[in-house]
């Protein structure tokens, strides 16, 4: 017990710039609470004390803002920053070494007793501030679930879900991180500094609209180099310089 309690208070000391002393940690941080207690009421759930352990779960809400009921299974060093407003449903599963910041759901979308409705975190799950994950599925090991985001579906392991609803982001190895984010082992609130598919499905087609219009130019040049060849007159909407302006769109689909 109290080797596994060590090992969560360094974990939190490896992780957070605010940690100073493990006494700190021990006595302020309302997430190691909430593991101490739910430990506790996972047992009596696992025993057949179901109230006992729903009672302690209540309790640990009560004191820490943290919601877990006691059937959820939590794994080693696992870490709640901040906290407040976490909620884990009944049959989630986290692994070891997860960062889980402060008010995020792992909830369920089934309402039939006995499935599984909640889902699974891999090991080193990043889910950032305010990500919603719905359902009984697995989010794979490293994966990372940005800010806000609402999954409903599967993450790859080292893929990156945003948005709502989450849009994949496969890992690339030369992705540049934070250097200090990669110094502590995981990207903080689980953003990404690459593209989402959806930003390069729309600078693809302004690009692609780009070329054409440079390419309807060049036409009505070679026409206007023939007209006054043979003395004849362009038209007077003749499109013969470009005014699509890519870059600027481009810029707005970046922000």
């Amino acid at each position: 017990m109290f080797s596994r309690l060590r090992s969560d208070i360094q974990c939190i000391l490896d992780r957070d710039p605010a940690a100073r002393t493990a006494w700190e940690v021990l006595t302020c941080y309302p997430g190691l609470h909430a593991l101490v207690l739910h430990r506790r009421a996972h047992w009596c759930w696992s025993h057949g004390f179901k109230w006992l352990g729903r009672f302690i779960s209540h309790v640990s809400r009560w004191l820490t803002g943290i919601e877990i009921h006691p059937g959820a299974q939590i794994g080693e060093r696992v870490f709640f920053d901040h906290g407040m407003g976490i909620v884990i449903g009944e049959t989630a599963q986290i692994g070891e070494g997860c960062t889980i910041y402060h008010g995020v759901t792992l909830g369920g979308t089934s309402l039939y007793k006995g499935a599984k409705r909640h889902p699974t975190l891999g090991r080193d799950v990043v889910i950032g501030a305010g990500a919603k994950v719905l359902g009984g599925f697995e989010v794979g090991d490293g994966a990372k679930v940005g800010s806000n985001a609402v999954v409903t579906k599967p993450v790859p392991a080292g893929a990156t879900a945003v948005g709502n609803p989450a849009r994949i982001i496969q890992a690339e190895q030369d992705a540049k991180r934070e250097e200090v984010a990669s110094k502590m082992g995981f990207s903080a609130y689980g953003v990404t500094q690459n593209d989402d598919p959806l930003s390069q499905a729309l600078r693809g087609l302004i690009d692609n609209a780009a070329g054409q219009e440079h390419q309807i130019a060049m036409i009505w040049q070679a026409l206007e180099q023939l007209c006054a060849q043979q003395h004849m007159a362009m038209p007077g909407d003749a499109a013969k310089r470009e005014t699509f302006e890519a870059d600027k769109f481009n810029e707005l689909v970046g922000k």
